[in-house]
């Protein structure tokens, strides 16, 4: 079982910046992929990005240029640096871990069942 806290969500204006913090605790995987995801008012769940054991990144559009992924391993802490954030960014932004398999562009947009999940952490941007 795989332990998901994420961290660092607050109110910030357009143009500003944010990192968010996901600590993972728990069971540990040679291969996996750590997802951010936001789920916006009123819409689906999407992915904002992936990152795996051997740092190789994956990027929705919305996310590419703006928003970075990383982690540091012996910490096991995930992060999502994100800049020139926009009124559109306002989102409940989630972590999730998908341990034995890579990063998928297709996990972006249809995250499998068996992710393990945190509780989110609220981002609101005002205009």
């Amino acid at each position: 079982q795989v332990h998901l806290v994420e961290s660092g969500g607050g109110s910030v204006q357009a143009g500003g910046s944010l990192r968010l913090s996901c600590e993972v605790s728990g069971r540990r995987a040679n291969l996996y992929c750590l997802y951010w995801f936001r789920q916006r008012p009123g819409q689906e769940r999407e992915g904002v990005a992936g990152i795996e054991e051997d740092d190789r990144t994956i990027y929705s559009d919305s996310a590419k240029g703006r928003f970075l992924i990383s982690q540091d391993v012996a910490k096991r802490i995930l992060y999502l640096q994100m800049n020139a954030l926009e009124p559109e960014d306002t989102a409940m932004y989630y972590c999730a871990a998908d341990l034995g398999d890579g990063c998928y562009y297709s996990a972006l947009k249809n995250p499998e069942s068996h992710y393990s999940w945190g509780q989110g952490t609220q981002v609101t941007v005002s205009p």
